[in-house]
């Protein structure tokens, strides 16, 4: 399926970010990797992923954000002590914790953690969006680098 999505090129990588962002387990730098490697322009590579991949981030957000924990559970398969954790974790660093809503396994609870707290929008959002950004471009620019090795 990935490398089908990359045959959509900047829209395929829009939605596989976007996938990937969400609860559901995929990965996008594979598709990113395969378009930097097939040639595509890193720049673009990069703003379409991270529009994908916020947009997803603002989804756990908003899921959070509806506070049902046994739609976490049911549709998400979340278990409502791992959110529970993530709140205790969080509590008190605030909004800019979004910016983690890039790492693997955690950034997703970290999101809908933030939405489950109402923490500040704007910010939560901003924050994520660096961090994602800065993730893509530092794979972007690596996978470069590999490719030009070769």
């Amino acid at each position: 399926m990935l490398e089908g999505l990359a045959e959509y090129g900047y829209w395929g990588l829009l939605l596989a970010s976007f996938l990937a962002a969400t609860i559901l387990p995929f990965s996008s730098e594979v598709v990113f990797a395969a378009l930097i490697t097939a040639g595509a322009d890193i720049w673009l590579s990069v703003l379409y992923a991270t529009i994908g991949n916020a947009a997803g981030g603002a989804t756990c957000y908003y899921v959070g954000k509806l506070g049902k924990t046994a739609w976490l559970e049911r549709w998400f398969k979340i278990n409502p002590e791992k959110i529970n954790k993530t709140i205790r974790w969080l509590h008190g660093k605030g909004a800019v914790m979004g910016f983690f809503g890039f790492l693997p396994g955690i950034g997703d609870a970290i999101l809908v953690a933030l939405g489950f707290m109402r923490a500040n929008i704007p910010v939560t959002m901003f924050s994520m969006t660096v961090g994602k950004l800065l993730r893509y471009i530092l794979i972007g620019f690596g996978t470069d680098q590999l490719v030009s090795w070769f």
